[in-house]
């Protein structure tokens, strides 16, 4: 993957942690520096390590799937996309948000559940054979700075404006897997 690749991917990635930020930034009171670091910390190194988990659990059984690991790519990334889209397009309940955010278990619970997606990513790039270090290292990154952004937006702005990231972030990874199935079947 290029490094251009590699950012819009972790961009796609990002978006369900920018989104968990917002809503927890709107729902912290007083808002601290630390506490902007702690979110945007945990959830990063979330993303990034269940891309590398997913890595290391692809590249296991990757001899056997070489002939159509592509199609494997394309499908993962094809249906993570899909679902954040369908998520995005679902009624939210107001009340689904009455938690407190800061909670290092809250935390670790929100972690995992916006890095499922990056555990099958990490499949994908064991079947791409990319290094992946450096693409984890630019999905924590990335996740980080856009959860930090998230935190501190959602604090001062959450409640007067209203983005879907979900619907950007997978119209985003459809367009990165129909890319790697042309990429393999063209090329």
């Amino acid at each position: 993957m290029s490094f251009i690749e590699i950012v819009l991917l972790a961009v796609g990635l990002s978006m369900d942690s920018l989104a968990v930020s917002l809503t927890t930034g709107a729902l912290i009171k007083k808002l601290r520096w630390t506490n902007v670091l702690k979110i945007a910390g945990i959830l990063a190194l979330f993303q990034g390590g269940f891309t590398v988990l997913g890595f290391l659990a692809g590249i296991g059984f990757h001899k056997y799937i070489e002939a159509f690991d592509h199609w494997i790519a394309f499908v993962l990334l094809t249906y993570i996309g899909g679902k954040m889209i369908y998520e995005s397009l679902k009624k939210k309940d107001e009340d689904e948000a009455c938690i407190n955010p800061l909670k290092f278990r809250t935390l670790c619970g929100l972690g995992v559940a916006t890095s499922i997606d990056a555990l099958a990513i990490g499949v994908s790039l064991a079947c791409l054979h990319d290094k992946i270090v450096f693409e984890a290292f630019i999905i924590a990154l990335i996740t980080f700075l856009f959860s930090g952004f998230g935190v501190y937006f959602g604090s001062h702005f959450g409640h007067k404006i209203k983005i879907n990231l979900e619907l950007i972030g997978g119209i985003i990874l459809i367009a990165l897997g129909i890319k790697t199935l042309i990429e393999h079947i063209i090329l």
